[in-house]
């Protein structure tokens, strides 16, 4: 089997499980940035439980709809807000190897730019600004999107990661990020295929599959138990589908992306141990304010 997720840091207590249909805050998450000074190596995570505890809430692109997506000034102000187990951030590659964080395949929707992210390297990458919607809460400035080794660096070891790469080239690089740093137990590698997680497993990490409603439909997922760490599934899929990604024996099945607190409800109540989510301030912590 795939060793467990680094389910609780090093210096935090174990969480409550959280009733069924409710969330509460991760005792996971911390509520300030990293205390390592400059050029400090993050910290080796070890984990204290078996697994994971209560609800977990991954924060889809950081919080897509609460903070400018895969941005660092995003990821910063909801690991501070404390509202997210998991900063859940997209991966590509730039022409020279560097990866990246962003969704799309061009720039077009989210930066000043506009072509593929793959026809630029990092030289170029330093002009590329993310423009936040205005439609957002709060106060955002321009930024670069982050590279992958900075998000490491930032929040590796503090905060449990979920990196999902959108191109499987650079899986042996952000790899090698991942190893160098002392991260292979804190840090999930997704992909929508099963068989960029059986190389990624095979690398020494921890995997990640989401299936959509129609892909879970078909899917056998029982086969995936030895190589993927948690499986998320489409929220629109059948109560029967969902329960047949519970029965494969894989340590975690969450749901996606989950932004009303009925669809919530509705995937815990069926057994998802957890859900990803652009509105993570709202389905997270009561009370909270995004």
């Amino acid at each position: 089997m795939v060793p467990l997720l680094a389910l609780t840091l090093a210096t935090a207590p174990a969480a409550p499980a959280a009733p069924a249909g409710r969330t509460g805050p991760s005792a996971a998450a911390p509520g300030a940035p990293s205390a390592r000074g400059p050029g400090e190596a993050p910290r080796e995570v070890v984990p204290q439980g078996a697994r994971l505890s209560g609800t977990t809430i991954a924060a889809h692109r950081g919080g897509a709809l609460e903070v400018p997506e895969n941005s660092m000034q995003g990821l910063v102000a909801t690991q501070r807000r404390g509202y997210a187990r998991v900063l859940d951030v997209d991966i590509r590659q730039l022409s020279d190897g560097t990866l990246v964080a962003m969704h799309d395949a061009t720039l077009d929707r989210t930066t000043n730019k506009h072509g593929k992210v793959s026809a630029l390297d990092w030289k170029a990458w330093q002009k590329v600004r993310i423009t936040p919607k205005r439609s957002l809460p709060g106060q955002w400035r321009p930024e670069r999107p982050p590279a992958a080794r900075e998000i490491l660096d930032r929040f590796g070891g503090d905060t449990l990661l979920m990196l999902e790469l959108k191109d499987p080239a650079g899986l042996p690089r952000l790899a090698r990020l991942i190893r160098d740093r002392h991260l292979t137990r804190s840090v999930l590698v997704e992909s929508n295929d099963p068989k960029v997680a059986a190389k990624a497993h095979e690398l020494g990490l921890l995997t990640a599959v989401w299936r959509s409603a129609r892909q879970l439909a078909h899917d056998r997922p029982k086969r995936w138990k030895e190589y993927v760490t948690m499986l998320s599934v489409d929220h629109r899929a059948s109560a029967r589908h969902v329960r047949k990604a519970l029965r494969s024996g894989i340590t975690y099945v969450w749901s996606h992306t989950v932004n009303t607190r009925a669809t919530r409800d509705r995937m815990l109540e069926l057994g998802c141990s957890g859900i990803v989510t652009d509105r993570p301030g709202s389905l997270a912590l009561t009370g909270a304010q995004p």
